[in-house]
Parts: C-alpha cells; sequence; structure tokens
C-alpha cells in the first residue's frame, strides 16, 4: 500500500460508484417529481399480459421450478471458479516458479470437476431434472399376509343378498314397535350429605 498508483486506482473505482449511485437516485427522484399523476381503477389494476385478472395473485408453483433453478445455480457459481482457475493455470511464470504447480491446480480442478459431475448425474439420475417424470413407481407396503390369501379372497364367489320389500316391511315394523330410546341421559352426581 506504499505505492500512491494503488490507492488512486482504488479511489477510482470508488468515484465510479458514487457516480452510478448518485446518477440512479437522481433518475428516480426527477421521475417521482416529474411524472402525470392521474390515478384511476383501471391504471390501479393488476396487469397480466393484456388479460383480465382472474382469481387470487397466491397461486402455488410447481416445486420443480425451484430444483431446475438451484441445479442452474450451482453450475453458475461453478464458472465463477473456473473462469480464474482457467487465467492463473496458464500463467508461465507460476509454472516456471515450481513445475508442480501446473499438475496440483489440475488434479484440483479435476477433484472439483468430479464432485459436481457426480451431483449432477445423481440429480440427472433421481430425474429432478427432467420436467415430466417417466416412470411411475407403485407404493408397497411391507406386511405379512402371503399373496395366496388375497387371492383365495378374490377368487371365492360371494351371494348378495337381495333386499325384497317384504323385508324392508319387515324391519320397518321392529322398529315401530320397539320403545324409543334416548341416546343421552345425563345422570347427576347426588352430593354428599355428611357434609
Amino acid at each position: 500500500m506504499d505505492d500512491p498508483g494503488q490507492i488512486s486506482e482504488y479511489g477510482k473505482i470508488l468515484l465510479m460508484a458514487i457516480i452510478g449511485i448518485v446518477l440512479v437516485c437522481a433518475t428516480i427522484f426527477l421521475a417521482r417529481i416529474l411524472s402525470p399523476k392521474n390515478p384511476n381503477p383501471i391504471k390501479l389494476s393488476t396487469y397480466e399480459c393484456g388479460e383480465e385478472t382472474t382469481g387470487t395473485s397466491w397461486v402455488q408453483f410447481n416445486p420443480r421450478f425451484y430444483v431446475i433453478a438451484l441445479v442452474f445455480l450451482l453450475f453458475d457459481v461453478e464458472l465463477i471458479f473456473i473462469f480464474p482457475w482457467a487465467t492463473v493455470f496458464g500463467n508461465a511464470e507460476f509454472i516456471a516458479a515450481d513445475s508442480r504447480w501446473g499438475w496440483f491446480t489440475l488434479i484440483e480442478m479435476a477433484i472439483f470437476l468430479g464432485v459436481l459431475i457426480i451431483g449432477l448425474l445423481y440429480v440427472w439420475k433421481s430425474g429432478d431434472i427432467s420436467w415430466i417424470k417417466p416412470t411411475h413407481q407403485k407404493p408397497t407396503v411391507p406386511v405379512g399376509i402371503p399373496s395366496s390369501a388375497y387371492e383365495d379372497l378374490n377368487s371365492r364367489k360371494y351371494e348378495v343378498r337381495d333386499f325384497r320389500e317384504q323385508e324392508i316391511q319387515e324391519v320397518l315394523a321392529e322398529k315401530a314397535a320397539s320403545p324409543v330410546k334416548m341416546g343421552f341421559k345425563p345422570k347427576f352426581k347426588k352430593p354428599n350429605s355428611e357434609s
């Protein structure tokens, strides 16, 4: 940091950042002051591709959007590490200083890429990248009942009783003859007379 040239270079970057922030803020402030303000219900309505809005704005997105976005972000961050490595890897000064430098960085990047490729293969194999999953798995529950018991139950012929009008009348007559019972009969505990 003894070289004043470095301080002036960082000062130029700071000055450019300050100018950029001031210009953006000034543009937003001027647009707020100069823009006409004529609100009406049509202008305040939600614009949805020229169509009338229907339903609520709380829409559930398919979770596959997030999985694909995370995979994209992972490989986007990978490129952030690969570009500087590629520029430094070919630097002749580092290789001249130590001949092991090139092999070390090459092996290091191969391990890094290998881990990412294994992750990509796992995501690909599990079907998280495909939008429509091609394989449907039938859920199975491990039970102790043998499959022959199910086959025996399914192969039997069961008699279906036909309820005739006379049988229905008999059942209704029995219900009419029996006294009506209340479904709920409250019971109260008598207070103890000793006290």
